[in-house]
């Protein structure tokens, strides 16, 4: 890629970016108010849907993608498929953010659209495991696709309940990917991440705590589930599809934050599906952990994440799964953390 073509990426992203805050200010001004509960981490209504200026952009940028540059498309299938699979989970994610729709409705949602970027041809077909070797998945990549989407598409959404939290996360991420992604040859995952990364840039001011807006289930649910997509399209970047565990380790702390909530809540005889405020996140910010602290350290273990995808990039084929293994490490001192700061403010793990 030439530094001319660079410099044109990066002031499109700009103005995407632009157009980003300009629909999260429309936003605050025509707001969807979030009522504090017992479960939230803020004490006055404030508005949601934050998340729309990160569609907006997002969207935008892909019918300029899909008009000028044909380099950098999937086929035309899937790019239609995942694109309006997009939409539809960002439409049925702001319906709920207005109108508070039933956990089954949501997930059927995000059930039908990762079976539109399953039917489309989008999906996994080998993986390199340590020690094994490349594995053809068969019948179980279709399978293992739409469990990683769903799985992805929630757990972003579980840990969006803190001012700057996951919109930093995100940007850092993306970025992070679009860099990855440029360097690999990439065209569709670099203009992708590129897109996402300007539409979080144009939130992200006005979600700093205190927050001004909320990023909402219309951007959380929209982020998740085209992050899981360009995992999958990620995995092309080598014959063993090995490249696919690029995205998860650059979102792993929250991954790591949201599988364990949920395992942890199923030992203690929790209904994992109930409302709560027990995530990691949210347990460090009960103990007394200002939430800024609590974002900036989630935006401390992106950035480690993203080194350690760079690192990914130099290893051999047999070593590169275990790359994982220093982001696992650190959230688990992270975890020995927060437990060590519950247990000193008398905090149960319940509720």
């Amino acid at each position: 890629m030439t530094l001319g073509a660079l410099s044109q990426h990066l002031l499109f992203a700009l103005a995407l970016a632009l157009l980003s805050a300009a629909a999260v200010r429309a936003m605050i001004r025509w707001p969807i108010l979030d009522i504090p509960n017992g479960r939230s981490a803020h004490s006055v209504a404030t508005p949601r849907g934050g998340g729309v200026g990160v569609v907006a952009a997002f969207i935008v940028g892909m019918l300029v993608l899909y008009r000028v540059a044909d380099f950098a498309r999937l086929e035309e299938r899937q790019f239609l498929g995942v694109i309006l699979a997009a939409l539809a989970i960002a439409g049925v994610a702001l319906l709920d953010d207005m109108r508070n729709l039933s956990a089954r409705l949501r997930l059927l949602a995000q059930l039908a659209a990762a079976l539109v970027a399953v039917g489309t041809g989008l999906s996994l077909s080998r993986l390199a495991l340590p020690y094994v070797g490349v594995t053809e998945l068969g019948w179980i990549g279709p399978a293992l696709t739409v469990f990683w989407v769903l799985g992805c598409t929630n757990a972003v959404n579980f840990m969006d309940g803190l001012d700057g939290l996951v919109g930093g996360t995100l940007l850092i991420a993306c970025a992070a990917l679009a860099a990855i992604a440029g360097a690999e040859g990439g065209r569709f995952v670099y203009l992708s991440a590129l897109m996402l990364a300007a539409g979080f840039a144009g939130f992200l001011p006005f979600n700093l705590s205190p927050a001004r807006i909320f990023m909402g289930d219309v951007g959380s649910q929209f982020a998740g589930f085209m992050l899981a997509v360009l995992a999958v399209a990620a995995a092309r970047f080598d014959a063993s599809q090995i490249s696919f565990l690029i995205v998860p380790l650059l979102l792993f702390s929250l991954l790591f934050d949201a599988a364990f909530t949920l395992l942890r809540r199923g030992w203690m005889g929790d209904r994992v599906g109930a409302p709560h405020r027990t995530h990691l996140y949210q347990m460090a910010q009960r103990s007394g952990m200002p939430a800024l602290a609590v974002a900036a350290t989630h935006w401390g273990f992106a950035l480690f994440q993203a080194a350690l995808a760079v690192l990914f990039l130099q290893l051999r084929p047999g070593l590169k799964p275990l790359v994982v293994l220093p982001a696992l490490a650190l959230q688990l001192l992270w975890l020995a953390y927060v437990a060590m700061r519950v247990r000193r403010a008398g905090l149960s793990w319940r509720g």
